[in-house]
């Protein structure tokens, strides 16, 4: 989650979502993604990333991928980063509802579950109902495309792990993280998977790369072999651990890390 917590398709079709009885979450088209995204931009692993939410953004990191907040950013940014050789990565939250944007009277009040322990501002989202919640989610996506951004990196897709105030499912969360992986490719966006390391195995044919956040200090990292052994990037911070701890590692896995202090501002330190 935000700071981040816990921030290909020959052929795209559609699958009827089917609820569960009378009671059961509508029925939507979901697109599917299989394998890569055709004619996106896919990051290579070991790429350098500067990862950075909080603050303007500091164009003289020397990183060939910036992740920058997809709501705060403008389009003259992106363009001064591809001007600098530079790829876009669009940060927006895909699982939570924020009371701070301009979008957050756009969610139907029924679509808001539990708070986010540690965030205040932000709720759960069900993500069963993705008749009401895919206009939302859409637009978000639309409007990372408008301002020329590459990729895009949809947060705290792993509600289904935590107390949300709702029963979702395993199920439920591959269905809602495999129509977020499916919209964006439609748009010509690449798209990752953040951190949900239980569905890694499920869900690496359907994402492009991968954002995790502290696989090293929680010795998880190995659960992300899946998008190794597809050649896929795995772009992954640290907070605690110094650089000696994990880069040494991290270079052993192909990993791009980092690491950040917790406001995600421009502080760094790569391996």
């Amino acid at each position: 989650m935000r700071a981040f917590g816990s921030f290909l398709v020959a052929g795209l079709f559609c699958l009827a979502l089917t609820g569960a009885g009378a009671g059961g979450p509508p029925r939507v088209p979901e697109p599917r993604a299989v394998a890569r995204c055709q004619g996106c931009w896919l990051p290579e692993p070991r790429e350098s990333w500067q990862l950075q939410l909080q603050g303007a953004v500091d164009l003289s990191v020397r990183a060939s991928v910036y992740e920058v907040d997809g709501a705060d950013a403008s389009a003259g940014l992106v363009s001064r980063l591809h001007r600098g050789g530079r790829h876009a990565i669009c940060y927006f939250n895909a699982g939570a509802w924020e009371s701070w944007r301009k979008d957050s009277s756009a969610f139907p009040p029924s679509l808001l579950g539990a708070p986010l322990l540690g965030w205040p501002g932000e709720r759960w989202l069900d993500i069963r109902r993705l008749k009401q919640l895919a206009p939302v989610m859409r637009a978000r996506l639309e409007q990372c495309r408008a301002k020329g951004f590459d990729a895009v990196d949809p947060d705290n897709v792993d509600a289904y792990a935590n107390d949300t105030g709702f029963a979702l499912t395993y199920s439920d969360q591959l269905r809602y993280n495999r129509w977020l992986a499916g919209a964006a490719h439609r748009l010509g966006l690449s798209v990752a998977l953040k951190n949900d390391l239980d569905q890694v195995g499920d869900l690496a044919g359907d994402f492009d790369f991968a954002v995790t956040e502290q696989c090293f200090e929680y010795r998880e990292c190995e659960r992300l072999q899946p998008f190794v052994r597809a050649g896929k990037a795995v772009f992954e911070v640290e907070y605690s651990l110094p650089t000696a701890a994990f880069c040494p590692q991290a270079r052993k896995l192909g990993f791009s890390s980092v690491r950040k202090r917790l406001a995600l501002g421009v502080y760094r330190q790569s391996c």
